[in-house]
């Protein structure tokens, strides 16, 4: 059988240790779990700085960690189970339960109960954190600082539409590998936008086009996935396509027709999956 790369913690001198018997490696061990202590913390396929960014690690988020070579760690994001390697600066051995998570597009943590006190981050939608004490405006977020409350949501609720959620990051510039409110690719916006739906979505495009079930192009609606080659949208209605875009560099709204015209143009296709959710 052949194993995805992106989403197997093995390599033929060391794995996973659930992974014995599954397949080969001269070594089998047991990952620790770390959690992401900065806003976004970049996941990349080698351990320098200069490897290819293939995913991030939003704040609160695990990563379970097999190797540390060098002060960076290879491991696997728990939360859409990709590989990669993240720098220990990033991360803590110290982890906590999640009780919260940002339901703003982003959102700043304060050293006091005040918003005129120091600030940090920004932290982005979707990021997991713990509260542990509440005034009237303010939430307390273990290791960030004073959240204003309006900008969390319990674990489990204040779960926004898709469709809705994906507009939210119009505007937002493109950046390959990115999934946070400052910068995302096609497949990063897709899965913010169903994880505040309260959804699970795996990272890349061409997973997420296998989600839902197949559509007719005549059928699409609000909602609806359209996939290429290497690429990912969501209608906003029967008409409009959303996506993160290398041509605009940013996410962009434009007429589904134009997008597939353009992609095809530039060598892209024809798209090859429409999903229903």
């Amino acid at each position: 059988m052949k194993w995805d790369a992106r989403l197997t913690l093995a390599r033929p001198d060391l794995a996973r240790r659930d992974l014995e018997g599954v397949l080969r490696a001269q070594r089998f061990a047991d990952a620790d779990a770390f959690q992401v202590t900065l806003p976004v913390a970049p996941l990349r396929a080698g351990p320098d700085r200069g490897a290819e960014q293939v995913d991030q690690l939003l704040f609160g988020e695990v990563f379970d960690v097999l190797e540390v070579a060098d002060g960076v760690a290879w491991g696997q994001a728990r939360r859409d189970g990709y590989v990669g390697w993240v720098e220990m600066d990033a991360l803590s051995s110290q982890s906590t339960i999640s009780t919260h998570w940002v339901s703003a597009l982003r959102t700043f943590a304060f050293a006091d109960a005040s918003i005129r006190s120091p600030s940090a981050g920004p932290f982005s939608l979707n990021a997991l954190v713990t509260v542990r004490e509440t005034t009237d405006k303010m939430a307390y977020v273990l290791g960030a600082g004073w959240v204003p409350r309006p900008h969390l949501a319990p674990i489990g609720a204040g779960f926004d539409e898709p469709a809705r959620a994906a507009a939210r990051y119009l505007g937002t510039p493109y950046l390959w590998g990115g999934r946070d409110s400052l910068g995302l690719d096609c497949s990063g916006l897709i899965q913010q936008a169903l994880y505040a739906a309260g959804r699970g979505c795996p990272r890349d495009a061409d997973q997420q086009a296998s989600l839902g079930c197949p559509i007719s192009p005549k059928d699409l609606r609000r909602g609806d996935l359209v996939a290429w080659p290497g690429h990912i949208g969501m209608m906003l209605d029967a008409r409009r396509l959303l996506h993160a875009n290398a041509h605009h560099m940013a996410v962009a709204i434009e007429p589904l027709a134009r997008a597939v015209a353009r992609i095809a143009a530039g060598g892209g296709g024809q798209p090859t999956a429409y999903r229903r959710l």
